[in-house]
């Protein structure tokens, strides 16, 4: 006669469930919990190893949300943005001493248990049947960080998240065997590795490396020992134990975690003893998030880059799944941004124009043969007070890119009208009579084909003066108007749109360059970027290049980085 297998049948996974489902239905209620009669009836040990085998076989884990820093083009930090503030580093980059007080104050069998700390559950039992409420939990770190998974899983939104962390059965069963699998999958160390990068640390730190920025300035690697203990006491509750909003109560919670690493001998009680005797030695960074932090005024740059990532679909197939990438991806966006040209503009345009001034200007330097975007300026602060006389309009860009309708060109645009009569074959030397007034030369020809006829419509020059006659180098350089309306007229309207179109020049509108003679006095509403961009063309010898802000960017994963393509 064959033996039967010991469980009766059950694979190792379901024991292990059958035994898990019967402790925490006693934990719960030993621990107090409220549960409908029905639902704590349904959790037997046999339903709980059926809901068991039910659950996805892995746990997904999404890549964490880490902070995206974006760099000028010699590598100093413009800006970073984040919805939350984290940097993933590997243990090896995390201080032993870190290491050590949040496994002794966590979970200080951590090394010796499984999945499961069955002495702490059983302790936990006792102490919560004696105590009357839950005054003990028995969460291993491995399960803490199932639950963290969840809770990032869910996001910002604060229904998932109550979901994540409810007080269920069910919840702790999901808990249990995604803690199992971390376990055969993972490793302690990995484990390790993981909880510390995922927890929340307070003052908007999640991770340890961004916790150690924000609260010493420093890197987690080079904690101290007092430093750790204090970083480790923070998790168990972050709000509470604030050390830059209650000084007295973090370092009490500190000196318990340097007592209890003494306890399980991780230090001698007298290392412990002089670190609980060392003032918290905070140096607090600010946390600086989104393009209204960036340095050397250079918040428009920022915010234009921002619209040039969201508008690629090469980083997401909808503009908010480019979002997320920008808020958690863990990008370095390296800019074309020079600061030293940034910071020109930005006090050239400081000694003319004052942000207080009732009228704004912008500037933005392009860098020839190669359409770098170098410099983006502009007299009013990025910023969202009214009070400071701040905007958040980019007066440099077209509308689609967070600018406004632009501005009228003027007489910088009349070397384009140039540009497009020589190329047809008109010659430099051409000569008009170019008289101080004229009316506007009627029919001209549109690309349409149709005409403009307009008859009566005068023009003059900025001064009674300028009377000619003029040959084209002279009409330009004393920007003569008559001149300009005299040349359109024989060359018509289409060459020098078509000529603008090649340099890049439109609308900041959106809108098509209107068909009118008046366009060679620069009446279209453009954006100080196309212009730059425009005069950029004419320094390479005509060769147009598209605007470019990025240079490159790379995705942090751990240690590693990878490139993606711009």
């Amino acid at each position: 006669m064959s033996k039967k297998r010991s469980g009766g049948g059950l694979s190792p996974t379901q024991q292990a469930a059958k035994f898990l489902g019967v402790s925490v239905l006693a934990g719960a209620v030993m621990a107090g919990i409220a549960l409908p009669a029905a639902g704590a009836l349904g959790l037997a040990a046999k339903g709980s190893v059926e809901s068991f085998d039910e659950l996805p076989t892995n746990l997904k884990t999404p890549p964490l949300s880490q902070r995206t820093t974006i760099l000028d083009s010699e590598g100093g930090t413009i800006a970073t943005v984040y919805s939350r503030d984290r940097t993933v580093v590997d243990l090896k980059s995390i201080s032993p001493y870190m290491q050590k007080a949040i496994v002794a104050i966590e979970d200080s069998r951590f090394y010796q248990h499984g999945a499961v700390d069955l002495k702490g559950v059983l302790r936990a039992l006792n102490k919560n049947a004696q105590s009357g409420g839950v005054s003990q939990g028995a969460s291993t770190l491995t399960q803490q960080l199932v639950k963290n998974v969840a809770v990032e899983e869910a996001g910002d939104d604060p229904t998932k998240v109550a979901q994540a962390t409810q007080q269920t059965i069910g919840r702790k069963i999901r808990e249990l065997k995604y803690a199992i699998q971390l376990e055969e999958e993972l490793g302690k160390k990995k484990i390790l590795e993981n909880y510390l990068n995922i927890t929340f640390f307070g003052q908007q730190a999640y991770g340890v490396e961004a916790a150690s920025q924000r609260y010493f300035s420093k890197h987690a690697k080079d904690l101290s020992l007092e430093q750790s203990a204090l970083l480790a006491g923070i998790v168990q509750s972050p709000s509470r134990y604030d050390p830059v909003n209650d000084e007295a109560e973090a370092t009490k919670r500190r000196n318990t975690v340097l007592q209890r690493m003494a306890e399980v001998g991780d230090v001698s009680q007298a290392e412990a003893d002089k670190a609980k005797e060392q003032p918290l030695g905070l140096k607090v960074s600010k946390s600086k998030n989104g393009c209204i932090t960036a340095v050397k005024g250079a918040g428009f740059f920022c915010d234009y880059v921002r619209e040039v990532f969201l508008t690629d679909p090469v980083f997401g197939k909808t503009k908010e799944a480019r979002a997320k990438v920008w808020n958690q991806g863990g990008l370095t966006i390296k800019t074309t941004m020079d600061p030293q040209a940034q910071e020109s503009a930005q006090k050239s345009i400081k000694e003319h124009v004052y942000q207080d001034d009732d009228v704004a200007t912008a500037a933005t330097i392009v860098q020839p043969g190669t359409g770098k975007i170098l410099a983006m300026g502009q007299s009013r602060p990025y910023g969202i007070s009214n009070k400071k006389n701040e905007t958040t309009l980019n007066l440099s860009v077209n509308a689609a890119m967070g600018g406004g309708a632009g501005y009228q060109p003027g007489s910088t645009f009349k070397p384009i009208v140039a540009a497009a009569a020589i190329e047809g074959g008109m010659p430099a030397t051409k000569m008009y009579p170019s008289p101080y007034e004229m009316d506007y030369p009627a029919p001209v020809q549109e690309c349409s084909g149709k005409v403009w006829n307009e008859k009566g419509v005068k023009v003059s020059n900025e001064n009674e003066s300028e009377v000619g006659p003029y040959d084209m180098k002279t009409a330009t350089a004393k920007s003569v108007n008559t001149y300009y309306v005299s040349l359109i007229g024989d060359i018509g309207i289409c060459p020098v749109t078509e000529m603008a179109a090649k340099m890049g020049v439109a609308r900041a509108d959106g809108g098509k360059l209107q068909q009118s003679p008046s366009i060679a006095l620069g009446t279209q509403e453009v954006s100080p970027l196309t212009m730059a961009n425009a005069y950029a063309t004419f320094a390479s010898r005509g060769m147009y290049c598209t605007p470019v802000a990025i240079e490159s960017i790379t995705q942090r994963a751990g240690e590693k980085s990878k490139s993606l393509q711009v």
